[in-house]
């Protein structure tokens, strides 16, 4: 599986967003806090709004918004929205993979790879990310407390 520039762009995008809920956020603070090239962000957030993940806001609240709540929106949603089918052989997705000889008893790993891999993203919610990021940061600042000299 590889998790192409637009695909890690959108999934970024999408947590930052949902970190900001029930606010906005624009593209340039979008780029600038997540490093990320302001072009290639607004092309993202586009793809974004147009499969309806993100809403876009004009006005003095603009800024992009979640179309759903962070628990409803999955990594595995984002990704295929990037870049269709997680998992592709010879270019195609997997379900479509045929072999002939030797190569027959492929398809079933193929296959079993495309379900695991789904199964993972498809767990994962942005709401899922953010909780793990925000206990990760309390574990992180207690062990520098603690560690701290008097």
């Amino acid at each position: 599986m590889h998790i192409s520039v637009r695909a890690d762009y959108a999934i970024r995008a999408m947590l930052a967003i949902a970190a900001a809920d029930p606010g906005r956020v624009t593209a340039a603070q979008l780029a600038q806090h997540e490093q990320m090239s302001i072009g290639s962000l607004q092309t993202v957030l586009l793809e974004l709004r147009r499969v309806g993940l993100v809403l876009s806001h004009r006005g003095t609240e603009r800024g992009y918004g979640l179309a759903r709540p962070a628990s409803a929106i999955t990594v595995g949603e984002i990704l295929r929205a990037m870049n269709g089918a997680l998992t592709t052989v010879r270019g195609l997705p997997t379900g479509q993979a045929t072999y002939d000889g030797v190569g027959r008893g492929l398809r079933r790993v193929w296959l079993s790879v495309d379900t695991a891999v789904n199964a993972i993203v498809d767990q994962a919610t942005l709401a899922d990310l953010l909780a793990e990021d925000r206990t990760e940061e309390r574990t992180e600042e207690h062990v520098r407390h603690r560690t701290t000299p008097i």
